[in-house]
């Protein structure tokens, strides 16, 4: 581990105008954790003993742009060669302890400041001019022994900001740190505090966890200390289920193997997948309110997955989730149980086209799904279903190189409904593009004259007297 983080040429620059103005200039917050733990950061924050107002002074006529949105918090954000710059002066906030709104104070040391931060890998600071390291409550060994603690008592942190309980679950997904026994135990204790933040940031907080690098570590903190019973009860209630499979002692633990899973199946050149990490951690969330003791002795679940894509909508609807989020995770909970239908191979063609029209651009992330959700034990068992899925792939692959199955689309658009059928614009045209729709799916591509025929024969079911030709 280093404990000196990376300077640039800017960052050398700002400090010594700071120096040269009598004011001290500190990097702070999680850039100086992440140079301690060599882990790479393109976010830099500093704190400072100069007010707002000298702040705005040393940096006017340097900085290419300075604003001042944050400015009653006393932070003033600014521009240089690029590089974003925000400085906020020592703060020493007292909180309400009811809406976790602080009474904005500056203080008068970086020590003070530091105290009032989350957790100690996080409270330490490094003085730029000086090139000096400060640490007044041990973070940097709390980093070198991967270990989470506050700089204050728990209940006085978490009391301050019940969200700092989410962070810590967070903390433990993207850096794999234990937390201290006494976080975990005011954890437990203070969990219902939490009802105290809005939807929006355990949001933000949950989406940051489950894109950690150890997301199984934070959900099972979670469940543990009772967080989850807040914000995220279904998580709960698959613990107390039973897998119908007997693969795992319950849903929760089948569901936390599928999210590990899903992340080995993820482009290891791109981003964490969101939609995907959250629609394997939930997928079998609909397995409690449908589960069915039957007469043999075992369990079913059946159409759990219907249930639970109502579950998901509800859920992220209520933690705020985009509407694009939400219906993709809801879809591929939908759909995640299609394949099993496969069989040894049995499906039509049509089957398999309607496969990759339900799932549209989700596909690719189905496909992750499904692997993921291969949980066996037994190796003969999941390497037949490998084998079968990789027979359902090859399908899907064959038929789109006959067929365009990105964008099935009717034989015939609306207007030449319109103009075969004589209708105006309306209910009917619609109904009619469903049934060539439908129809396509069923059979493929039709050429002109048949997809007519197909068409005029439907109307003439439908009461629907064509124009003579």
């Amino acid at each position: 581990m280093v404990e000196k983080p990376a300077i640039t040429p800017v960052v050398a620059e700002l400090a010594a105008r700071f120096a040269a103005g009598g004011k001290r200039l500190y990097l702070v917050g999680g850039s100086v954790r992440d140079a301690v733990l060599e882990r790479p950061t393109n976010d830099f924050d500093f704190t400072t003993d100069a007010r707002p107002a000298e702040i705005q002074e040393l940096l006017s006529g340097w900085a290419d742009a300075q604003w001042d949105t944050g400015i009653a918090f006393g932070t003033v954000g600014a521009s240089k060669k690029g590089e974003i710059i925000e400085i906020t002066t020592f703060r020493a906030d007292v909180y309400d302890g009811v809406t976790r709104n602080p009474e904005v104070t500056f203080g008068d040391s970086v020590d003070g400041d530091l105290a009032r931060r989350d957790f100690t890998v996080n409270a330490m600071a490094y003085d730029i001019a000086a090139s000096e390291f400060v640490d007044p409550t041990g973070g940097l060994q709390a980093a070198r022994d991967g270990v989470l603690d506050t700089p204050a008592t728990p209940q006085e942190s978490f009391g301050d900001d019940p969200l700092r309980m989410l962070r810590a679950a967070r903390f433990v997904s993207q850096l794999g740190f234990t937390p201290a026994p006494r976080v975990v135990e005011a954890m437990r204790s203070m969990a219902g505090q939490l009802t105290r933040i809005t939807p929006e940031r355990v949001q933000v907080e949950l989406s940051k966890l489950l894109c950690g690098a150890h997301p199984r570590r934070g959900i099972e903190l979670m469940v543990e200390t009772g967080l989850a019973d807040v914000v995220l009860p279904e998580l709960t209630a698959m613990k107390l289920e039973i897998d119908e499979h007997h693969q795992h002692k319950d849903v929760f633990d089948h569901s936390l193997v599928v999210l590990e899973q899903a992340i080995d199946l993820e482009d290891v050149d791109q981003s964490p997948d969101l939609v995907l990490r959250i629609a394997a951690l939930l997928h079998d969330i609909g397995k409690p309110p449908t589960r069915k003791f039957e007469s043999g002795g075992g369990v079913s679940f059946h159409h759990h997955e219907v249930v639970g894509a109502k579950m998901v909508r509800k859920r992220l609807r209520a933690l705020r989730y985009s509407k694009e989020i939400t219906e993709d995770v809801a879809k591929l909970v939908y759909l995640h149980l299609r394949f099993h239908g496969y069989g040894n191979g049995e499906w039509t063609d049509s089957a398999v086209r309607r496969y990759v029209t339900d799932a549209g651009d989700l596909l690719t992330r189905l496909h992750k799904l499904v692997r993921a959700d291969c949980t066996t034990r037994n190796k003969r068992k999941a390497n037949l279903l490998r084998r079968t899925y990789d027979s359902l792939e090859e399908r899907i692959a064959r038929i789109a190189a006959e067929e365009d199955l990105a964008r099935v689309r009717p034989d015939l658009d609306g207007n030449e409904i319109m103009k075969l059928l004589g209708l105006p614009p309306g209910r009917e045209v619609g109904a009619a593009w469903k049934f060539l729709k439908e129809l396509r799916l069923d059979r493929g591509p039709l050429d002109r004259d048949e997809a007519e025929t197909a068409l005029l024969e439907w109307a003439r079911e439908q009461g629907i007297t064509p124009p003579a030709s």
